[in-house]
């Protein structure tokens, strides 16, 4: 069990000399015990302390990151049940199967498939995480060749070798030398065979249990044999078993801190009905599977589950928010209208998409409103006459204007009055209440 706040103040020095951060020991004890803190904010803890309650101290689901560079995929850390309590921290990786058995120009597609599938939505890179290897062959050799062709034509991406074969699975890890890999496969038959070769390598270990039950001692033999990095298959294949066992597995790591089941858990979703995998991978979104294994990675499929991952994994206290400031869509000129909305991402992103649409260049001038969209800041008191006039005085915006006159969005129409006091000389048009209905409003005009 985790220990409770005071019970890690015991251990800390007592001084109160706040270099922490937290005006005591106490206070930082408590942050500790809920899992707000770092132990490593306190300077002047003893060894004894650290040994103790660097377990503790530490998120109930391990933090792993596989693959290398810019597109290393970082799993675990995560500490609730639900997204509300705080927030869920690392997205599920997506990563799509290639067998051994397929031919050059299946795994050429796929691999193609995987460098093409980036999506910008709302202003953020959304794309196939990593590519999962089966040794569906049972042949080393053809395995090794399968990892030599995947990695030589996408160098960067995310590897997973899956094979039971402690043989096939030395010459795989060879071929994918400096990539990072997870190396999944092992199970009661071959655990002390393959958690040497993880250490060896210094890849994480995927480990498959028959069912939940087997899995808490499979994980902890392969612990004591000096493997601390595993992502964890309990078998479950179909959705009433994935809902299951992943919320098993999550309840058991966060609420008893039960060591054995604290990691990333790995769901396989393939499936010969597209529409059957899609679901049954968004499922494992919603529930706590940190990489999901499908065998299709079709666009319209790809961007479902983007958007659902992209959802869930926002922080709920947070919204998402683009910059304050003037943008230019298309290349306006002095007579060009000038917009005005709030920094709500997804309201920028639509905004701006149906302005690109309308082929009119245009400025938009988008106000810090602390992420709100427009209905809800002027309601919240942050997108008001006197914000809106002070925001596009302090822009400048007015010098590179011939015609000084801002156009509105049409939910917040009551505003056009105050803004024309605020701003002398200006003339406040009222556009439509709806993004979809910028194009044709424009090309009115």
């Amino acid at each position: 069990m985790a220990l409770t706040g005071v019970e890690i103040f015991k251990l800390l020095p007592k001084t109160n000399c706040k270099k922490c951060g937290h005006p005591t020991c106490l206070a930082f004890a408590m942050k500790l015990a809920q899992r707000q803190a770092s132990l490593d904010a306190c300077p002047d803890v003893s060894e004894e302390a650290k040994r103790v309650l660097g377990e503790a101290s530490a998120p109930p689901v391990r933090p792993i990151t596989f693959g290398a560079g810019d597109r290393a995929v970082k799993m675990g850390e995560e500490t609730v049940l639900f997204r509300h309590e705080k927030k869920f921290v690392n997205p599920s990786a997506f990563a799509v199967e290639i067998k051994d058995t397929m031919s050059g120009d299946e795994i050429n597609n796929i691999v193609e498939g995987v460098l093409n599938s980036e999506i910008d939505r709302v202003g953020q890179k959304l794309k196939i995480d990593a590519i999962f290897i089966s040794n569906a062959s049972n042949d080393a050799g053809k395995f090794e060749s399968a990892v030599k062709t995947v990695a030589g034509k996408a160098p960067a991406v995310p590897l997973i070798l899956s094979t039971s074969n402690p043989a096939a699975a030395e010459a795989a890890l060879k071929a994918a030398a400096g990539k990072r890999p997870i190396l999944y496969g092992a199970d009661e038959s071959n655990a002390d065979a393959m958690a040497n070769l993880a250490k060896t390598f210094k890849v994480t270990l995927g480990v498959t249990a028959r069912c939940l039950d087997a899995l808490p001692a499979l994980t902890e033999k392969i612990k004591g044999l000096g493997v601390d990095d595993m992502v964890i298959d309990p078998g479950a294949r179909t959705a009433k078993e994935i809902i299951q066992d992943n919320t098993l597995i999550r309840r058991a790591a966060v609420k008893k801190n039960f060591k054995a089941l604290g990691y990333p858990v790995i769901t396989f979703a393939q499936r010969d009905d597209n529409m059957l995998e899609l679901l049954i991978a968004a499922l494992g979104v919603a529930k706590y599977s940190s990489i999901i294994v499908m065998s299709s990675i079709e666009k319209w499929k790809n961007l479902a589950l983007f958007t659902m991952r992209q959802n869930i994994y926002t922080d709920p206290q947070v919204p998402m928010q683009v910059e304050q400031k003037i943008y230019k869509v298309g290349e306006p000129t002095p007579e060009s209208p000038l917009m005005i909305t709030t920094n709500f991402s997804l309201t920028y992103f639509i905004v701006s998409g149906e302005v690109e649409n309308s082929k009119v260049p245009c400025r938009l001038a988008v106000m810090d409103c602390e992420g709100l969209s427009v209905l809800t800041g002027w309601a919240a008191g942050k997108f008001t006459a006197s914000k809106i006039a002070q925001f596009l005085q302090e822009s400048g915006i007015e010098n590179e204007l011939k015609n000084k006159e801002l156009i509105i969005p049409g939910y917040v129409a009551i505003l056009s009055g105050a803004i024309e006091e605020k701003l002398p000389g200006w003339k406040v048009t009222v556009g439509p209440r709806e993004a979809n209905a910028l194009p044709a409003f424009l090309k009115s005009r």
